[in-house]
C-alpha cells in the first residue's frame, strides 16, 4: 500500500484507525434529558371560578442546578407532544422548559378561547407561578423566576399576550403568529379595518376544524368542557357536537361568520381581545419574531405590526423572515433552534454576543443549488437595522394597460386560485397547495416593461386602483328581507358577503377584488406569484359608480430578475375567501399608471463560499439550452383541435429531461380511446410518473404536447376539470375524517356539490363507519381506497391512477378491477400504472410500455399476448412478454 509515493505499513493504518475508534467511544454524546409529566390545576375564567387541569411536561436542564426556564406553547390544534422535540433540544442547552397543552386541546380539560386574557392568559401566569417553586429554576432579586416564552401561531400569540400582562416574563420568541386576528381573519388591504374585511373562509374552517368535536368520539366521550371534560361517563350534548371544545361564545361568532362571510362588532371585538393590539404599550420585554414568509395566513405585515409596537416601547426587537410558514417551505427548523437559543442565551443568560441585539433584520433569501449535493442552499441576508414594510426606500415602476371588463361569476364559482389553504400536507407537512390560476374574464392585469436592471422587493408594494359597476352590480342598499342589522350600526351582518350597506358617510355597493403581483419571466407561460400570496380589497363604491383605494400588496422578498416584467392584477374571486354570490360585471382601471416598491439596500447576503465560475458555468448551459430549445422547438398547434373532442388523450413527441441533462421522457406518442382501461407499464425510472404528471399539468414538457380532449394541456387548464387522478400516494389532512377529507377536496376544486357525486365515491371507498373518523387512524389500504375515491369524485371522463393497488389485499383489488372495468364500460377512460402485471393483464384492455423514457410497444393485451410464443406450449403471460420486450436484466 502507497499513499503520495511512499509506502505506508499496515500497522500505522491500524494505529489511526485506533485513535478514530477511541475518538469516538470518548467524545462527549449529548446529554441526557428525561421528561417529568405533571398535572397542574389552574383557576381562571372572568370570576376565577373554573378549574383546569392542563397536562404539562417538565425538562430539568441537562446540567444540572439552577438555569433559566423557557416556556414552550403549541400551536393551534396541537399538544405538548408537538414541541416535545424542542423542548429536549432546550433543555440540553441548560435551560429548564416546561410545555403543556392549552386548554381544550390534547390531555387537558377545560375550552379553547383563543388566548383570552381571562383564560390561556390566566393558566400562564400560573404556569410561572409553578416554574417559580422548581429548584431547577434560576430566580431573580425578589424571587421571581428567569423566564421566557416561544412559540409558533397560536403558541406565538400567548407569548405576546402574556408578555403583556406578567411583567415577570424577561423575553420572548413568537413565531408565524398574529398582531390582530381579527385583521388577519378579515383583512382589506385599502386599509379600512376587518368590519370591511373579506373574510378568509377556508383558513378560518380549517382553524375551527382543529378545535372541534374529538375524531371518532362516541356518544359517552367528552369532547369540551370545564371539570365535566375529565368525566368520560358523561354524553355529548348538542353544543358539543356543534362547537367542540370551543368556548359558546366563539362557537356562536364563528357560525354566524361562517353564515354570512362579513365580521360584526362583536366578533371583531373578540378577536382583538385575544391580540396583542389590545395591549398597545404593554410588551416592554426583548422581543425575538420569527414570520414565515410562505403564510397566507399570517402574513408578514402581522410580524411588522408586533415588531412596530414593541419597538415604540424602547424595547429590543428582533425580526426575522425565514422560508416557512403556514404554507409550508423549508421550516428551517434548525436555524429556528440557533435563533431561539442565541437570544435567550443574550437576554436570559446575558451570555451570548450581540448580534442578535436590538433591531436586528434577517430574510432567508435563495442562494441555488449545491453544486455537490444538488440541495437547495439558503442564505441570511441581514442589517442592523428593520425598516418595516416601507423599505429603506422605494421605487416607482412604471405599469400600463387600458381599463379592462372583468366578471364575478354566479355563486363566486369556478373561482380563482392564489392557494388552498390546508392541502400543501399531501405531500411532506405543508399547509398549503401553492397553485395560482386567474380564471378567463375574471382577471385585470397591468404590466410593467421588461426590467433593464435586477429589482429586489422588500416589504409591501402599493397600487392605486379604480373601479366602476356595471348596471348588473346589486346596489347594497337593496332591501333583502332575510337580512338583520346588528348592535343599531346600521350595517347588515347577514346576506351576501359582497354587500356592503353604507354606514355613515358612505353611499352605494362594495365591490371584491384580490390583488396580485406576479413575476413573468422571459418566455414563461405560467407567471410566478410569490409565495402565493393575494390582498383582498372591497372597495366602496359611490353612486355615480366609481370607487377608488390605495391597494398595499403582500409584503415580500423576491428578485425580479433583468427582462422579467411585474405584473398587478386584481381577479373577481379567490378559492380562500368569501366572495360574491350575485353576478356582476365591473371595469377595473389603474388610477394611477405606476406601482411603488420597497426597497432595503442595508440587506447584506453572506457569500455561500462558492466561486463565481460554479455558477456562470451552469448559468451558461442553462442559456445555452434554452437558445438552443427555441430555435428547435416546433410550432405548436392551436389551443384546441375540435378532431380530437372525442379522444380523452392524445400525447405526441413528448419529452422531459432531468436536471441533469437525462431524458426522463423521450419523444413519447401514443393515443388512447374512449372507454379503454390502459395500463401504463415499465421499469422503475422508465418515466411513467414523469409522463403521468405532465398529464395533470404538474410539470412542463420540454417539447411535445398532450392534448385531453382535443385541449392542450397546460397548468390550470379547463379541461383538467374532465380528470381524476391519484399520483405519487395518497396524502390528506390527517385530523379530518375521510369523509371531511373528500368534502373539502371538493369543495377547493370549486364545482357544485350536486356534482361531485359523493355517494357513488363513498360507496367504491367501501371504508364503511371509518369514513367518520380520522384519516391519522386508517392503514395504508384505508388511505389508498380513500385516494381512488378523491380521484373518482364527479365521476372523471379520464381517470389517472398510479399504483392503485399498494395496499389492498387480494379481495380489495379484485373489487378494484371490478370497479375500474365497470367504469370504462359506461364510456370513460381509465390509465392505470402499476408493478402488478397480472393483475393488469385482468384489468386492463390495452398496454403502453416504456423503457428509459422511450415507448417500447403499444396494443391491445389480446394482440400483445396472442403474438407472444410462450416456451413451455402454454398461454403467454404478461409478464413473459413485459420482459421479452424490456429485457430480464432492468
Amino acid at each position: 500500500m502507497k499513499l503520495a509515493g511512499k509506502p505506508v505499513t499496515w500497522i500505522a493504518v491500524v494505529a489511526v484507525l485506533a485513535v478514530g475508534v477511541a475518538t469516538w467511544i470518548l467524545w462527549p454524546s449529548a446529554p441526557e434529558v428525561r421528561a417529568q409529566e405533571q398535572s397542574i390545576t389552574v383557576v381562571d375564567g372572568p370570576r376565577d371560578d373554573q378549574r383546569v387541569t392542563l397536562d404539562a411536561s417538565f425538562f430539568p436542564p441537562a446540567g444540572g442546578g439552577r438555569a433559566p426556564a423557557v416556556l414552550l406553547a403549541h400551536g393551534f390544534g396541537g399538544s405538548k407532544e408537538s414541541v416535545r422535540e424542542a423542548a429536549v433540544r432546550l433543555a440540553r442547552e441548560g435551560y429548564a422548559v416546561l410545555t403543556w397543552s392549552a386548554r381544550g386541546f390534547g390531555r387537558s380539560t377545560g375550552q379553547i378561547a383563543l388566548n383570552s386574557p381571562d383564560y390561556e392568559v390566566k393558566d400562564v401566569r400560573q404556569l410561572v407561578d409553578w416554574l417559580a417553586r422548581r429548584p431547577e429554576v434560576r430566580l431573580d432579586t425578589g424571587g421571581d423566576p428567569r423566564v421566557g416564552i416561544a412559540g409558533g401561531s397560536y403558541g406565538g400569540a400567548i407569548a405576546l399576550m402574556a408578555a403583556a400582562y406578567d411583567s415577570r416574563i424577561d423575553a420572548i420568541v413568537p413565531q408565524i403568529t398574529w398582531y390582530d386576528l381579527a385583521d388577519a381573519l378579515f383583512p382589506d388591504a385599502g386599509g379600512q379595518g376587518p368590519l370591511n374585511g373579506v373574510f378568509k373562509r377556508m383558513w378560518a374552517g380549517l382553524f375551527f376544524s382543529r378545535g372541534g368535536p374529538t375524531p371518532g368520539a362516541g356518544p359517552f366521550q367528552a369532547a369540551s368542557g370545564g371539570d365535566r371534560a375529565t368525566t368520560p361517563a358523561q354524553p355529548l350534548t348538542a353544543q358539543d357536537v356543534r362547537c367542540g371544545r370551543f368556548l359558546a361564545e366563539i362557537c356562536d361568532i364563528y357560525q354566524r361568520i361562517a353564515e354570512t362571510g362579513r365580521a360584526t362588532p362583536q366578533a371583531v371585538e373578540t378577536l382583538r381581545r385575544s391580540s396583542p393590539v389590545s395591549v398597545p404599550g404593554r410588551i416592554k420585554i426583548p422581543t425575538l419574531l420569527l414570520q414565515g414568509q410562505r403564510d397566507s395566513l399570517f402574513p408578514l405585515g402581522q410580524a411588522d405590526a408586533n415588531a412596530r409596537a414593541v419597538a415604540a416601547t424602547g424595547a429590543p426587537v428582533g425580526v426575522a423572515w425565514f422560508d416557512g410558514g403556514h404554507d409550508g417551505g423549508n421550516g428551517e427548523v434548525d436555524w429556528i433552534h440557533e435563533q431561539t437559543t442565541a437570544w435567550f442565551d443574550h437576554y436570559l443568560r446575558g451570555t451570548a454576543d450581540a448580534g442578535r441585539a436590538n433591531s436586528a433584520f434577517t430574510v432567508t433569501r435563495d442562494g441555488g443549488r449545491d453544486p455537490g449535493t444538488r440541495r437547495p442552499v439558503q442564505l441570511h441576508a441581514t442589517a442592523t437595522g428593520y425598516p418595516g414594510l416601507s423599505g429603506t426606500a422605494t421605487t416607482s415602476v412604471p405599469v400600463n394597460g387600458p381599463a379592462q371588463q372583468v366578471a364575478n361569476p354566479p355563486g363566486g364559482s369556478p373561482s380563482s386560485i392564489s392557494s388552498v389553504p390546508g392541502f400543501g400536507g399531501l405531500g411532506g407537512g405543508a399547509g398549503n397547495l401553492s397553485v395560482s390560476v386567474d380564471m378567463a374574464g375574471q382577471s385585470a392585469q397591468f404590466d410593467s416593461a421588461p426590467l433593464t436592471t435586477p429589482l429586489q422587493v422588500t416589504g409591501s408594494s402599493t397600487v392605486r386602483v379604480r373601479v366602476r359597476t356595471g348596471s348588473t352590480t346589486a346596489w347594497a342598499g337593496t332591501p333583502d328581507t332575510g337580512r338583520e342589522t346588528d348592535d343599531g350600526t346600521g350595517r347588515e351582518t347577514g346576506g351576501d358577503a359582497n354587500s356592503v350597506t353604507p354606514g355613515p358617510g358612505e353611499t352605494g355597493p362594495g365591490v371584491t377584488l384580490f390583488a396580485k403581483l406576479y413575476d413573468v419571466g422571459i418566455g414563461v407561460q405560467t407567471p410566478l406569484l410569490p409565495e402565493s400570496l393575494v390582498a383582498p380589497v372591497r372597495i366602496v363604491v359611490s353612486e355615480s359608480g366609481t370607487g377608488e383605494a390605495t391597494v398595499t400588496l403582500p409584503a415580500i422578498d423576491h428578485r425580479f430578475d433583468t427582462g422579467h416584467r411585474l405584473r398587478v392584477a386584481f381577479t373577481t374571486t379567490d378559492l380562500g375567501y368569501s366572495t360574491p354570490a350575485a353576478p356582476a360585471v365591473y371595469e377595473v382601471e389603474l388610477a394611477s399608471q405606476a406601482l411603488t416598491v420597497p426597497t432595503d439596500a442595508s440587506l447584506r447576503t453572506p457569500s455561500n463560499g462558492l466561486t463565481w465560475w460554479t455558477w456562470a458555468l451552469p448559468a451558461a448551459a442553462v442559456v445555452v439550452a434554452a437558445v438552443l430549445l427555441l430555435v428547435g422547438r416546433r410550432r405548436r398547434a392551436g389551443e384546441h383541435d375540435p378532431a380530437l373532442d372525442a379522444v380523452p388523450l392524445r400525447i405526441d413527441g413528448l419529452t422531459k429531461a432531468y436536471g441533469n441533462g437525462e431524458l426522463a421522457v423521450d419523444d413519447l406518442s401514443f393515443t388512447v380511446e374512449q372507454g379503454q382501461v390502459l395500463g401504463l407499464l415499465g421499469p422503475n425510472g422508465a418515466g411513467k410518473t414523469t409522463t403521468m404528471r405532465m398529464l395533470m399539468g404538474l410539470i412542463h414538457p420540454d417539447a411535445g404536447e398532450i392534448r385531453i380532449f382535443g385541449h392542450l394541456i397546460s397548468p390550470g387548464a379547463p379541461v383538467l376539470s374532465r380528470l381524476g387522478s391519484f399520483v405519487e400516494g395518497p396524502g390528506f389532512l390527517p385530523h379530518l375524517t375521510g369523509r371531511a377529507n373528500l368534502e373539502l377536496y371538493w369543495k377547493a376544486t370549486g364545482r357544485p356539490e350536486r356534482d361531485a357525486h359523493f355517494a357513488e365515491a363513498l360507496e367504491i371507498a367501501g371504508l364503511g363507519g371509518a369514513l367518520d373518523r380520522a384519516v391519522r387512524t386508517y392503514s395504508q389500504g384505508m388511505r389508498q381506497r380513500l385516494a381512488i375515491a378523491q380521484a373518482m369524485l364527479g365521476l372523471p371522463d379520464l381517470l389517472v391512477l398510479d399504483e392503485p393497488a399498494n395496499g389492498l389485499d387480494p379481495p380489495q383489488i379484485r373489487e378494484m378491477r371490478e370497479v375500474l372495468i365497470a367504469y370504462a364500460a359506461r364510456g370513460r377512460t381509465v390509465i392505470v400504472s402499476s408493478h402488478l402485471l397480472a393483475e393488469v393483464e385482468q384489468t386492463c384492455s390495452h398496454v403502453v410500455v416504456m423503457h428509459r423514457g422511450r415507448l417500447v410497444t403499444a396494443g391491445p393485451v389480446s394482440d400483445l399476448l396472442g403474438g407472444h410464443a410462450s416456451g413451455n406450449g402454454s398461454g403467454s403471460r404478461l409478464e413473459d412478454v413485459f420482459l421479452d420486450l424490456i429485457g430480464e436484466n432492468v
